[in-house]
């Protein structure tokens, strides 16, 4: 199949707004647009925001972003080709978000999701997310499903 990366990337390629595209279809076809909360490639693209890209074999086929509110990240656009699902990428991608959101001191991962999405429910609490009251500033709605995550402070060695 090829060799498998992850790393953080501009959304603004043609590859990665393609996957971008492909999410947003698949959200639309589950839940009405007013209770879809997408971000734009252009909006993915600011600082406070990092976008990591799975390749495998040199092909953009997954991604997943970690959003910095204060010290609460929020994982957002979590979408894996559905040839490629089933393999852990998405895993291995919210991983690496985790990663970074402990490397920079954040004490929280929050996300929301869609009520039509158990396979993402699965990722993510296989990831060691609950789940818990709306988050951020999402509104109650029975088409929402919330996680968080606490992340607690890696003891400093003496």
């Amino acid at each position: 199949m090829g060799e498998e990366t992850i790393a953080v990337e501009s959304p603004l390629s043609d590859e990665v707004r393609g996957l971008i595209r492909a999410l947003n279809d698949v959200l639309l076809a589950l839940t009405p647009p007013e209770h879809c909360y997408h971000m734009t490639a252009e909006e993915m693209a600011q600082s406070h925001t990092s976008v990591f890209v799975a390749r495998i074999a040199g092909r953009a086929v997954a991604i997943g972003a970690l959003r910095r509110h204060g010290l609460v990240g929020e994982v957002k656009r979590m979408y894996t080709q559905p040839s490629c699902q089933g393999r852990g990428i998405g895993g291995r991608i919210l991983m690496q978000i985790e990663t970074l959101a402990r490397r920079e001191g954040l004490r929280r991962l929050v996300l929301e999701t869609g009520d039509r999405h158990p396979a993402a429910w699965r990722v993510y609490e296989r990831a060691g997310f609950s789940r818990c009251p709306p988050v951020l500033d999402y509104p109650a709605s029975s088409w929402s499903v919330f996680y968080e995550k606490g992340l607690a402070r890696e003891p400093i060695a003496t």
